[in-house]
C-alpha cells in the first residue's frame, strides 16, 4: 500500500502479450537519464525522441521540467524543486502531481496536465523536435526551458 493512495490502477491497458523489441524497446530509450539529467534524478524509463506529443514519455518530461522551473521562480531562496509526474494508460489526467522543494512536497495546481494540455501549453506541435534531439531536450530556448 502507498501511504495517501486512493485509487490503483494495475495494467489499465488490458493484456500485454508483446514484450521486447517489438512492444515497447529500441535504440531511442538508450541512455537517457545521463543524457538528460545526469544520476541524480529518478526517472520512468521512456524515452524521448521518437514519441509524438501525446505520449507523456515526452510531454510529460517536459512539463515536469517547466514546472520545476516555475517553481524555483516561485522561491527563489529554494536549493532545489523536483517535480514528479505520473500517467496511467487511458487515464488522461495525471494521477499523480507533487512539488517536493527542498524536501518539502507541494501539490502542482493551476496547469492542464492531461496530454492535449501539455502540448498546447509547451506549444508541441511546433517544429522543434530534430533540434532536441540533436542538442538536448532541456534549456536552449524551449518552452519548457
Amino acid at each position: 500500500m502507498i501511504p495517501g493512495a486512493k485509487e490503483y490502477h494495475i495494467n489499465p491497458s488490458g493484456d500485454w502479450s508483446v514484450g521486447g523489441f517489438d512492444a515497447d524497446a529500441g535504440l531511442t530509450g538508450r541512455k537517457i537519464i545521463i543524457d538528460n539529467y545526469g544520476p541524480e534524478v529518478a526517472v520512468g524509463g521512456g524515452a524521448f525522441s521518437g514519441k509524438d506529443p501525446s505520449k507523456v514519455d515526452r510531454s510529460g518530461a517536459y512539463m515536469a521540467r517547466r514546472v520545476a522551473v516555475d517553481y524555483l521562480e516561485k522561491y527563489p531562496e529554494a536549493q532545489s524543486v523536483l517535480v514528479k509526474l505520473t500517467y496511467a494508460i487511458g487515464h488522461p489526467e495525471a494521477l499523480m502531481a507533487v512539488a517536493i522543494i527542498d524536501g518539502i512536497p507541494e501539490d502542482v495546481v493551476g496547469y492542464d496536465l492531461t496530454p492535449n494540455g501539455l502540448k498546447s501549453f509547451l506549444q508541441l506541435d511546433t517544429p522543434i523536435y530534430t533540434d532536441a534531439a540533436a542538442w538536448g531536450h532541456f534549456g536552449r530556448g524551449f518552452s519548457w526551458r
